[in-house]
């Protein structure tokens, strides 16, 4: 764990620079010149090639002294900062920590800004910002070429194992991989040509050899076993491991490479059930398996493409009653889901080009673009949770989660019912049936389009939604009674009450069946503070110790 008192003090001795920025902003500070300097700062750090910069609250920007801030004072109010900054910068990249120290008794603190991803400017409210002195202004054209014109990183998988020949490679999987080849290019090379080829003649039509050397890629794809010391201290594992419902380990197992041959073995681990009928009723015809046979290979084939090597991790593969998990190590190339989704055409670059490119002879993937999209669309042909991308930008990471079981039956009920709904739009309402944040133009469409209605975790399917889907009795219990039945329930406890008053365990005692049903206890009784609050000062009942009381006010209502 990162020592900040000790971070603190070495930027203390460095001074301000151009990735680091001092602010008192002892009581406050206008978040959108914090967002500015998010902007700036990112982009600096980018194009001097650091991992990140620092914003620092409660510093002197001039003498270095120690003033303190109470800015955003709590854990709740700095998440809540950094999930409405993350709505107006690139790709809602956001800081990496918000860290909270105290020195002699001053609080401070630190903000962990990332550098903006390679030939990526970053923005706040779609302006790239730099630094000038101690103010800020637009980034400068010089500057935005500089970054967006950066140089791929190389091809970690196309570099030469010079100690390695075609002795290092599995028999089998150069078999398997000829007729996998002979399947991919059948329209524009006959299968007696590729046999006809000698092996060092296959592996360099299939980018697997070059001037007569084997690549990383070819030991990766093909290699026995043994050969991975020659790509040493890269880590070629996947681990495949069952949890049970309280994600408590049952059984792993590791597999290693050829990967072209290990992909199977992983698959055959799944218990892929049959399924006949889903909650509320037959969702398909006849009988499907619990995941699509193309969903759960195109994504374990998604994490060997796209897996950085040199972060020297495993791919890991965790299957979960009713769900698959895949993680990987590495940035997501396109940035956000809803960028792959967009975009139309080929990727423009890989990682792993080479990588990428025998696995498209081996007809393991394509470079069409196509496949996280066909993934979605075919989650939702099955009527199923849209799949989860968890993607860590500064720890570059990738986490894919498959789900093959309902979580939500409106949301399943409105997929059978609307063939109109846009891939985006299901993928904003899956967001919806598992509480996640959203992007304000995600839910100003929803909501334009009467999808949905409520504000924060209220947020839930609309009454119109839930008319079209024969649904309007769980919705009516989802959504609780009217604030105003709920206020004269409880002025009918407080009276009969009488000077005694009530508690707000008696209030949740007596309308707790009436409030919202998709709250949990502990969300309930919040909700119920909150309405006893607003009683209080509409001037309905007043609190005296831990007892409300009805007030003249409150008595008058109830006669209404």
């Amino acid at each position: 764990m990162d020592n900040y008192n000790d971070i603190l003090n070495h930027l203390l001795s460095h001074y301000e620079n151009e990735v680091v920025e001092f602010k008192a902003a002892q009581n406050s500070y206008d978040v959108d010149d914090l967002g500015k300097y998010f902007s700036a700062l990112s982009n600096e750090a980018n194009l001097r090639e650091h991992d990140f910069a620092w914003i620092v609250f409660g510093v002197d920007n001039k003498t270095h002294e120690i003033t303190g801030t109470n800015f955003k004072n709590g854990e709740m109010a700095l998440n809540k900062l950094k999930q409405d900054m993350s709505q107006h910068t690139t790709d809602n990249l956001i800081f990496r920590e918000i860290v909270p120290i105290f020195v002699d008794g001053k609080r401070v603190l630190l903000f962990k800004v990332p550098a903006s991803p390679r030939n990526i400017v970053m923005h706040w409210k779609g302006i790239a910002y730099a630094r000038d002195g101690e103010s800020l202004k637009p980034l400068n054209q010089t500057k935005r070429d500089e970054i967006r014109n950066q140089p791929p990183i190389p091809d970690w998988t196309a570099q030469l194992v010079p100690n390695a020949t075609i002795a290092d490679l599995d028999e089998l999987a150069l078999a398997t991989a000829r007729v996998m080849y002979k399947k991919v290019h059948s329209s524009n090379i006959s299968g007696e040509e590729v046999d006809s080829w000698n092996m060092e003649e296959f592996l360099s039509n299939s980018n697997m050899m070059r001037d007569g050397q084997i690549t990383r890629a070819a030991i990766l794809l093909l290699g026995k076993p043994s050969s991975l010391d020659k790509i040493h201290p890269a880590v070629a594992q996947i681990t495949w491991t069952l949890e049970d419902e309280e994600e408590i380990v049952q059984d792993y197992e590791h597999f290693g490479i050829p990967f072209l041959l290990t992909v199977d073995k992983v698959l055959a681990k799944i218990r892929n059930m049959t399924m006949r009928e889903l909650p509320g009723g037959t969702l398909f015809p006849d009988t499907m398996k619990q995941y699509d046979e193309y969903t759960i290979r195109e994504a374990l084939h998604n994490a060997i493409a796209h897996q950085d090597y040199t972060m020297q991790q495993r791919i890991v593969f965790v299957e979960s009653p009713g769900k698959l998990y895949y993680g990987n190590g590495g940035d997501f190339i396109p940035g956000t889901i809803e960028k792959a989704l967009d975009h139309k055409g080929p990727q423009r670059h890989f990682r792993n080009e080479c990588l990428c490119k025998g696995m498209v002879h081996f007809n393991m993937i394509d470079t069409v673009g196509r496949g996280i999209k066909k993934i979605f669309t075919l989650q939702r042909e099955r009527f199923f949770p849209m799949p989860d991308y968890d993607i860590d930008k500064e720890e570059k990471t990738v986490g894919v989660t498959i789900y093959g079981k309902v979580i939500d039956e409106r949301y399943t009920a409105l997929l059978k019912s609307s063939n109109k709904l846009t891939l985006k739009e299901c993928l904003w309402l899956d967001a919806v049936q598992k509480h996640r944040p959203m992007t304000k133009v995600a839910l100003e469409h929803l909501r334009e389009k009467k999808l949905i209605e409520g504000k924060g975790k209220d947020t839930n399917i609309s009454l119109g939604v839930a008319r079209m889907t024969h649904q309007v009795p769980q919705y009516t219990k989802n959504k609780g009674l009217a604030y105003e039945t709920l206020v004269k329930l409880i002025l009918q406890l407080a009276h009969n009450a009488g000077e005694d008053g009530f508690k707000r365990n008696d209030a949740f005692e007596t309308v707790e069946n009436a409030l919202p049903g998709t709250k949990n206890p502990k969300e309930k009784l919040a909700y119920l503070g909150r309405i006893l609050l607003r009683m209080g000062v509409d001037g309905l009942i007043k609190a005296k110790g831990r007892f409300w009381h009805i007030t003249e006010k409150g008595e008058s209502e109830i006669r209404v």
